[in-house]
């Protein structure tokens, strides 16, 4: 077939027998060809660009706003390859005019033999231009509900956007593979055994994986709390799928596994806005106590730093060593460490002065150290024989 098809083409050459002919022929040619690259092709995109700009991304329907598509859809790129494909065409036309009809036709079954992979080549960069499309228009839409809902957080917002990203990618990816006929069994086959080996030699760091997802959607603090997890206390400074950073009064950072985080106990100073604080005072037992309590309760009525709203309480919270212990109980309205710190110095100061002005005596520890009543006041040790004074067995005095 290819040969009556070159007879063909011969039979039809024989007209241009000349030189002058061919010429004129290739002129008329590559005139054409440079016509149609330089000035129909830049034109006809244009136009269907701005057709699909106005009539189709400019419809409300399309989730996707033409200022960030704009730059997506590479016009320059499809002007080049229309103008490479018409001179091509003049290339190959100019070939058979010339009669190098062998020639051109190698070159036509060379670039049928390519059509394949450029078709998988110009699918796998359509995919990957979708995947980029798709994961903007997600954080676009993310973000609008995370500005308009209280459900979810900024942090929240990044690790769902991380997972949306993630999950497009490999989507992509896979139709990649697929398009160039890898076969995804074998693979899958190989990520599960992947998946044990590093889940057997990373149970800590999986689980700490896990337990940031959880963390991330109970929500049992947020970013600027001041919490206290498993003894360790200070502000929320990052919480990552890993583990938590809390930054403490003394300027250090604390990093806590979340798996850690997830199993202790976790105390939130902020979450309602005000934290209750105490402090113990000792008065002398010869103090009058309710005397005592309105004094002190007096003075922390003129502290400051401490809120009216709910109100000071002063308690008797037991019967001490050397005196009647005083609980002064306050609140402070958005809890931090260095403000409960002045808080309580202030409550102190105050109360320290209100009782030295009152005359009621803050005692020192004391003990009292007393004898046996039946050895006079003096205390035997065994072996020791009887006190001064004593008689001895058997005998009078």
């Amino acid at each position: 077939m290819q040969t009556a098809f070159l007879a063909t083409l011969r039979e039809t050459l024989e007209g241009f027998v000349t030189v002058e002919a061919r010429v004129a022929a290739t002129v008329v040619l590559l005139t054409a060809a440079a016509v149609t690259a330089l000035l129909l092709a830049p034109r006809t995109v244009r136009v269907v660009h701005r057709v699909v700009r106005d009539r189709v991304l400019g419809d409300e329907r399309v989730p996707v706003e033409v200022s960030e598509s704009d730059w997506r859809l590479p016009v320059t790129a499809v002007v080049r390859t229309l103008q490479f494909a018409v001179l091509l065409a003049a290339g190959l036309a100019t070939l058979v005019v010339w009669g190098y009809v062998s020639v051109a036709l190698a070159a036509v079954d060379a670039m049928a033999a390519a059509v394949p992979r450029i078709l998988r080549l110009l699918v796998s960069v359509g995919l990957v231009g979708a995947a980029v499309v798709a994961i903007d228009v997600l954080e676009s839409r993310l973000d609008d509900y995370a500005a308009e809902s209280d459900a979810i957080n900024q942090h929240q917002k990044g690790i769902v956007f991380r997972v949306l990203q993630v999950t497009v990618l490999v989507a992509a990816l896979v139709g990649g593979l697929t398009v160039w006929g890898v076969n995804l069994g074998g693979l899958l086959v190989g990520a599960g055994f992947l998946g044990i080996v590093v889940g057997t030699a990373a149970r800590s760091t999986i689980g700490s994986l896990i337990a940031g997802f959880v963390l991330m959607f109970s929500r049992p603090f947020e970013l600027g709390d001041w919490v206290e997890i498993d003894g360790e206390e200070g502000i929320v400074a990052d919480v990552t799928v890993i583990n938590t950073r809390i930054r403490t009064a003394g300027g250090e950072v604390v990093v806590i596994p979340n798996e850690r985080v997830a199993n202790a106990t976790v105390s939130n100073r902020t979450r309602l806005g005000q934290l209750r604080l105490s402090t113990d005072v000792g008065v002398d037992y010869d103090a009058d106590l309710a005397t005592a309590e309105a004094v002190v309760s007096d003075a922390l009525a003129d502290v400051s730093e401490i809120e009216d709203n709910p109100p000071p309480q002063v308690v008797p919270k037991s019967l001490g060593d050397s005196a009647v212990v005083l609980e002064c109980r306050f609140w402070i309205d958005r809890p931090s460490a260095p403000k409960r710190a002045l808080a309580t110095a202030a409550v102190v100061r105050a109360v320290k002065v209100a009782l030295d002005d009152a005359g009621i005596k803050i005692p020192y520890p004391q003990r009292e150290v007393t004898g046996r009543e039946e050895t006079g006041g003096f205390r035997v040790a065994e072996g020791r024989g009887e006190p001064p004074g004593a008689a001895a067995p058997g005998t009078e005095n």
